[in-house]
């Protein structure tokens, strides 16, 4: 016995896969369900697709079945890749948007301005430590939970600038120097 189901799948044009199951129906009928599925696509409207669903018996079935479910497999899988084109489509439209442009350019504003704040305030709390002023420059020294990419070199900063606390107090030798007795 020489069957020629797979030859006959193969001439239909599709992507993804085709799920067949085949149940026994009564007085010797069969009923045969194709749903065409295609995990590529990913609109969730695909599975609001049903499967087509035929009755009849295994002669009917071996005459009619491929006539029967071509042009829906084709239509259906058609559907599917046609929706994952358009949701490609419209995520690079997205992405290039006005909205989106200025969306990202105004991310970038802010975090450039973000950036300038934090290094202003890193640069007058140097100023201060050079001047022998180590808590005003500690308490110039941003705060790590507003700046959480620099957070590891606010604490470090930190640090150093806390265990020179002692140093430079109100008695500076320098500040000495300078009195005439």
């Amino acid at each position: 016995m020489e069957a020629n189901f797979f030859r006959q799948l193969a001439n239909i044009d599709f992507a993804g896969s085709v799920q067949v199951t085949i149940a026994h129906g009564i007085q010797g009928s069969l009923i045969v369900s194709v749903l065409v599925r295609n995990e590529g696509c990913s609109d969730t409207a695909k599975n609001l697709i049903r499967p087509m669903t035929m009755r009849g018996t295994a002669e009917q079935m071996d005459t009619q079945f491929f006539e029967y479910i071509a042009m829906p497999v084709e239509a259906a899988s058609g559907l599917m890749v046609n929706m994952e084109d358009y949701m490609q489509h419209l995520d690079q439209v997205k992405k290039q948007s006005a909205m989106e442009k200025e969306k990202g350019t105004k991310e970038k504003k802010e975090t450039d301005a973000k950036e300038k704040k934090y290094r202003e305030a890193i640069d007058k709390s140097q100023e201060l430590e050079r001047e022998g002023k180590f808590r005003e420059a500690y308490s110039k020294v941003p705060n790590p939970n507003d700046h959480p990419e620099h957070t590891q070199e606010i604490k470090e900063r930190r640090a150093a600038l806390s265990s020179r606390f002692d140093e430079g107090g109100l008695f500076d030798e320098r500040i000495i120097e300078n009195v005439e007795p």
